[in-house]
């Protein structure tokens, strides 16, 4: 995919992030990637109760980042817990092999934390279609790591992407529906969280769906349009939430 156009793709779910602190951009390597889809990380059990789920296979960011340059400034932030998950798409094209992925990420890192000059990529977590996860933003998959993926509500949550577009009509693969879902479980089961529960969140910031220090009812696997007025993740991954929070409750073992 060229890079142009990956860059030129991220603009509608890029739209109400909050930012890192600026920098200076600095240039990024043009060296592929080696394909990390059979190089994750292996899963392991959660110890958070009895709904903590299985941790999936995570490539983690090393394996997309190789030996490019970086971009990411201290400091990281922490929670002290993931609430929700804030589901996404990247707005770039859907027809890849899923052996560029990690390039793919790279440009997304690109566009977020060197073109726009925050502070990493925005995305705790990306998947693409053959349904492998990716570490996004450093700082410890096992982690709150505060991200930077919907406006106003940050804080508390975990932002996953799916890369591809999924606007109305689009196909979501299983593969990738099935991932998110098992991050969410993972994620969400680490403090206990029920997928399909509600969740009260607190706005921070005004520029999201509600004015700051205002509390706002959130089911606990949403998409990004809820929180911000946008497209992202598209009608067709919207779509595919509730079942995505099911498969998820199921994973955790919840009736």
């Amino acid at each position: 995919m060229p890079g142009a156009l990956a860059l030129g793709l991220l603009v509608l779910c890029s739209v109400g992030i909050d930012r890192g602190g600026p920098a200076p951009p600095l240039a990024v390597s043009a060296r592929a990637v080696m394909p990390a889809a059979a190089l994750p990380v292996q899963g392991h059990a959660a110890s958070a109760g009895p709904h903590a789920g299985i941790r999936p296979l995570i490539v983690p960011r090393e394996r997309w980042l190789a030996d490019a340059e970086t971009y990411h400034r201290d400091p990281i932030r922490y929670a002290d817990r993931v609430r929700a998950v804030f589901i996404h798409h990247t707005d770039s094209p859907n027809g890849y092999d899923c052996a560029d992925t990690p390039r793919i990420i790279r440009y997304l890192y690109a566009g977020q934390a060197g073109g726009k000059a925050w502070d990493d990529i925005g995305y705790n977590f990306l998947v693409d279609r053959c349904g492998t996860v990716y570490e996004g933003r450093a700082g410890g998959v096992e982690r709150p790591v505060v991200g930077a993926h919907t406006q106003g509500f940050n804080q508390g949550t975990a932002g996953i992407a799916a890369i591809g577009t999924f606007t109305e009509g689009t196909p979501v693969p299983r593969a990738m529906t099935d991932a998110i879902a098992a991050v969410a479980a993972w994620k969400l089961g680490l403090a206990g969280v029920d997928p399909r529960s509600t969740v009260r969140l607190v706005s921070s910031n005004s520029q999201s769906r509600f004015k700051a220090g205002t509390g706002a009812d959130f089911l606990a696997v949403s998409g990004h349009r809820d929180g911000y007025e946008t497209f992202c993740p598209g009608l067709a991954l919207m779509a595919e939430l509730p079942s995505i929070r099911e498969r998820a409750a199921r994973l955790q073992g919840r009736g």
